[in-house]
């Protein structure tokens, strides 16, 4: 009688931070994730302490269990014959829809901050909301579409300082004290001579570098300190104006030319080095001490958005072509795309790495879908959430427990992430 492949057994042995015998097993060849997942439970529920019903993901020489065991080895090339390391961890919730939050336009750029979202629209406003989704304030400052916002400071006292960038060729950086629920407007940044499409803020939150579509790089002082009118001591208490502040106007420190193309995004990636990518087909990383360009990685597709994550020091992009990229600007093998991300239908408009776990990011497309990723599961996101009726065109997970999401649909979308 010939043998078949239900009586085919894989030696494994199954490993991580939960008590799980350390011995190998004999496993059938065509097991999956949810039979690995039932004998892991088995394990760790034997004896009198308390049943655990936990789902699991498996791990591979660092991807994703995905297809039979069988399968996976057949496609990585890897023996049946020998002893297969698979390391098991808890499989991530599905975000959940929390709220979505309406504006009079498209939201173009987005971005939280501990309980505060910060939106800016194509209505011309900025727009503060509590992470629940309640309005703060409308900011009526740009006389163009706002296409980017960013937090300046991200601690708790009560004045926060911000800053966007417009259409109409300026960056404001604004104070809002949230005490009183007043804004001012304290710097106006001139010397653009298009559309401010990305801003970036530096650790020591002193300086910022913003990309335009005129094809430049500037870098900025991020000076937030206010100026009082001269004469506003002079003038009674009761009869003065909410706001009597003078707006600076604001020249940059430096010009970088280099580009052939408007800029998409901008990244630190060191104390004096940036990133930026752009509708070019290239990443440049600049020296600012230097002054110049250090390096410059062809893509073949309009670049639309840049994420850099610190934890690994790597890049993901979102392109034209549907695709998500991962790079490695450091890797000397010379295959700067570490790997490929595809299940977009759409253009890649946005992406965004998770702040606290250095596997996970999240996409947005002009498919009106947005994913999460895991870097270790290159065939499929995690999970896709949906909810837009037009194409989204940001995204954002600065705070770790809400994925967000704006679009030509004019709404934002706050998705509820547990860790």
């Amino acid at each position: 009688m010939g043998v078949t492949k239900q009586d085919t057994y894989i030696r494994v042995h199954i490993f991580f931070r939960f008590s799980v015998p350390s011995a190998p097993f004999s496993v059938q060849a065509q097991v999956g994730t949810c039979d690995l997942s039932s004998l892991i439970n088995s394990l760790l529920n034997e004896g009198d302490g308390e049943k655990t019903n936990v789902d699991f993901d498996f791990l591979i020489d660092g991807e994703f269990l995905r297809l039979n065991l069988d399968k996976h080895l057949e496609n990585k090339g890897i023996s049946t014959e020998s002893l297969v390391d698979i390391e098991y961890i808890e499989k991530q919730q599905a975000p959940e829809p929390e709220d979505s939050l309406v504006h009079d336009d498209w939201v173009s750029c987005i971005q939280g901050c501990k309980d505060c979202i910060l939106s800016g629209c194509y209505d011309n406003t900025v727009r503060l909301w509590s992470v629940k989704g309640s309005p703060f304030l409308t900011i009526p400052g740009h006389s163009a579409p706002v296409k980017c916002v960013q937090w300046i400071t991200d601690d708790d006292s009560t004045v926060k300082t911000f800053m966007s960038g417009s259409h109409d060729q300026t960056i404001h950086i604004w104070q809002w004290d949230s005490e009183s629920n007043s804004v001012d407007c304290v710097a106006a940044c001139r010397g653009h001579a298009g559309s401010v499409d990305c801003i970036n803020i530096d650790h020591t939150k002193q300086r910022f570098c913003s990309g335009s579509w005129d094809k430049m790089l500037k870098l900025w002082s991020a000076e937030c300190e206010a100026v009082e009118d001269e004469d506003e001591e002079d003038i009674p208490h009761k009869k003065r104006k909410t706001s009597r502040r003078k707006v600076q106007t604001r020249v940059p420190i430096l010009t970088l030319s280099g580009h052939n193309e408007g800029i998409s995004a901008v990244e630190w990636i060191d104390t004096n080095q940036i990133c930026t990518s752009s509708w070019d087909h290239t990443i440049k990383t600049w020296d600012l001490e230097q002054a110049e360009e250090i390096s410059s990685l062809q893509g073949s597709k309009v670049f639309l958005d840049m994420s850099y994550s610190p934890l690994n020091r790597q890049i993901v992009t979102g392109s034209s072509d549907r695709h998500v990229r991962l790079w490695d600007p450091r890797s000397s093998d010379g295959a700067l795309v570490k790997r490929i991300y595809t299940s977009h239908t759409g253009w890649v408009s946005s992406v965004c790495w998770s702040k606290t776990n250095e596997f996970l990011f999240i996409s947005g497309s002009y498919d009106s879908v947005m994913k999460l990723w895991d870097t270790r599961s290159p065939k499929a996101p995690l999970y896709n959430m949906t909810g837009h009726d037009e194409k989204i065109l940001a995204v954002d997970w600065s705070i770790p427990s809400s994925l967000l999401s704006g679009g030509a649909d004019n709404h934002l979308k706050i998705f509820q992430y547990k860790q």
